[in-house]
């Protein structure tokens, strides 16, 4: 673990670096950048290698480690106390139409365990942050402010979103028959917003099949630390080191615990 303020140093530096990439997106509209789509859901364009070089320059310090979405994996990062771990652009496919929403996203991982985590909105200019057992907080240009999860509803209640789309066929069917079960459901192709209306009291559950650690580690710390509950599909801790099983997020473990019964749910 890291010191207090060892955690809020590191926080520091997310904000002034991620706030200084945004004004690179904000140079760009669409049809003025190239997009790479690789037929597999993966959109990149030049924008996304942009911002990770910049934050690169930014962020990193001699002896720390980096994994971003846009770089290949330097596997020397593993011997590192430091880690940091950053989706240069999360929600490129709403980026490239000229839609929002999406994020800049930042986590600092230290030996293994996320301790600090932000999410920057471009658009709003604005960003949630957390350090591990320090709690969750907004920061806007008037100040920062406590967040918390929103209070426990019955699933017939709930408001959720994710791209259950990642699940295979089979199981992608049953969960959206079963999803019917919830008030609303929705996909905001952006998993930085997926969490962050979650830790804002926004909606109750968020529903993930793919656990790349730049587009989960720092929005589960804040989710987390504003009261709610992450667990892999399989009900066990989800790790900085997890690239699959799933995650669910929910407001605390009684209501995950209901809401997976009801999704994962099989009728014959």
């Amino acid at each position: 673990m890291l010191t207090e303020p060892e955690q809020r140093n590191y926080l520091a530096r997310m904000a002034d670096a991620l706030r200084a990439a945004t004004t690179i997106a904000k140079q760009y509209s669409p049809g003025t950048f190239h997009v790479a789509d690789d037929g597999s859901r993966n959109v990149v364009t030049e924008v996304d290698r942009k911002i990770s070089d910049l934050l690169h320059v930014q962020l990193l310090r001699p002896g720390e480690g980096w994994l971003s979405e846009e770089d290949r994996d330097d596997k020397v990062r593993l011997g590192r106390r430091i880690v940091w771990v950053v989706d240069p652009l999360d929600g490129t496919a709403n980026f490239a139409a000229g839609l929002p929403p999406y994020a800049v996203m930042a986590s600092v991982v230290a030996r293994g365990e996320t301790v600090a985590g932000i999410l920057y909105d471009p658009l709003g200019r604005d960003c949630l942050l957390a350090a591990r057992g320090d709690g969750a907080f907004l920061q806007r240009m008037g100040g920062r402010a406590r967040v918390r999860v929103a209070s426990p509803a019955a699933v017939q209640d709930m408001v959720g979103s994710g791209p259950v789309s990642m699940f295979p066929l089979d199981e992608r069917r049953q969960i959206l028959r079963n999803l019917a079960e919830v008030r609303v459901f929705a996909n905001y192709r952006c998993a930085g917003h997926e969490y962050w209306s979650m830790a804002t009291g926004h909606q109750h559950f968020c529903l993930f099949r793919r656990l790349m650690p730049w587009d989960h580690l720092a929005g589960c710390l804040i989710v987390e630390e504003a009261g709610g509950y992450a667990r892999r599909l399989d009900g066990s801790p989800y790790r900085a080191t997890d690239v699959e099983g799933g995650l669910l997020v929910a407001t605390e473990p009684t209501s995950w615990r209901a809401l997976h019964a009801t999704l994962f749910r099989c009728e014959h």
